[in-house]
């Protein structure tokens, strides 16, 4: 096995593009892979690219019709079906459709097929992780769902036990749509509670259903939480589900959009709280799936300031070369921001904070919303799952 991460890149995912007043700016992917570069964490990995998901990939999450209407939008913008949740505000068509999200997703499952190979322990595409495209419909930005894609894969190629922690701001529905009845994939997501954030869904008591009852995990979390509470809820749920489960392959989505920054939520998480969920997700996939790790990216609307420094950040740690939080960001990396968005960007790889939690062993409040939050999730699922809540 490669003692080097593979990062998953190819130029023409820029040209996943919903237009100029559209918030997923495909800038956002081309100033992260700046500042990668910047950084020189070109070098700590291997780069690669891979084909775009074929039809015979694509059915393996996604309907054939709902291919085919993606396919006729691609071609024809203007007759998008919007049966299909394309030519909407979400999701508007675009030329070229089809073969922007088919590559992202041949990305996300070329990392897979990486790592479950043995070629690598970790593989990371931040361009993925659109995790809200259901089988027949794109939904929320996402047109194909590279995660469920992913996992998918996994599991053609043999894989018994897949487990997918998402911690973007908002729920991972489609990747838990697309494996509800599936033991053998247990889907967990800490997201911005429904009552007040898209999609609506996330419930603690959403669980599964049928032989996969207790392999869905929710932790919605109120509106304003912010890295105490954050890392506090992660540690409280994820591990212990993860020392149970023994997956084989972790798979992770770290959308950057649960950052006080962020003009589309309501969580206030600041990157140093990401880089530490992180650096906890690079070391669970040590402790429980012999270090298999594909790390996709996800949602992120403050598309200068927190994105680039995230993402890089995690392609640091899956390097085994993390960037130190207080570097300073390089001058030619903000002359390429300016360049290109006319914006100043960020000065350090930090927002200046030390993030904290208190375990969850150590007793809750149960007047405290947070720990309302936690207890809601854990008593849904854990006893599911012969744990104590």
């Amino acid at each position: 096995m490669s003692g080097r991460a593979q990062l998953m890149w190819d130029d023409a995912v820029t040209g996943y593009d919903f237009g100029e007043t559209h918030p997923m700016d495909p800038v956002r992917l081309a100033l992260t892979m700046g500042l990668v570069r910047a950084f020189g964490l070109d070098a700590a990995v291997d780069l690669r690219s891979a084909k775009a998901a074929g039809d015979s990939t694509l059915r393996l999450v996604h309907r054939e019709d709902y291919v085919a209407a993606v396919r006729a939008a691609s071609a024809n913008p203007r007759a998008a079906d919007q049966g299909y949740g394309l030519g909407t505000v979400d999701d508007p068509a675009f030329a070229g459709m089809h073969e922007a999200s088919a590559l992202i997703a041949g990305l996300s499952v070329g990392a897979a097929e990486a790592v479950w190979r043995g070629e690598t322990e970790h593989a990371v595409n931040f361009t993925g992780g659109l995790h809200h495209a259901m089988p027949g419909a794109a939904a929320g930005f996402c047109v194909y769902n590279d995660p469920a894609l992913a996992i998918a894969r996994l599991l053609e190629l043999g894989a018994e036990r897949v487990a997918y922690v998402d911690v973007d701001v908002h729920h991972g529905d489609g990747v838990q749509a697309a494996f509800w009845e599936d033991p053998r994939v247990l889907t967990i997501s800490l997201h911005e509670h429904p009552r007040t954030l898209f999609p609506q869904t996330g419930w603690p008591e959403e669980t599964g259903a049928g032989d996969g009852e207790g392999a869905a995990v929710n932790v919605a979390l109120p509106a304003g939480t912010g890295d105490a509470g954050w890392l506090r809820a992660f540690h409280a749920v994820v591990p212990e589900l993860l020392a149970d489960f023994r997956p084989q392959v972790l798979v992770t989505q770290h959308g950057a959009d649960t950052h006080f920054e962020d003009p589309l939520a309501h969580l206030a998480v600041s990157l140093d709280a990401q880089r530490a969920v992180m650096e906890s997700c690079h070391r669970l996939a040590h402790d429980h799936a012999d270090g298999r790790w594909v790390a996709l990216g996800g949602g992120g609307y403050a598309v200068v300031d927190v994105v680039p420094r995230s993402w890089t950040h995690l392609v640091g740690i899956a390097a085994h070369a993390p960037v130190d939080p207080e570097s300073v960001v390089p001058s030619s990396w903000r002359d390429l921001v300016y360049a290109r968005t006319r914006q100043l960007g960020p000065g350090r790889m930090t927002d200046g904070r030390t993030p904290h939690w208190q375990e969850w062993e150590d007793g809750y409040d149960p007047a405290d919303r947070l720990d309302q939050a936690i207890l809601a999730a854990r008593k849904a699922s854990f006893p599911l799952r012969g744990l104590l809540t």
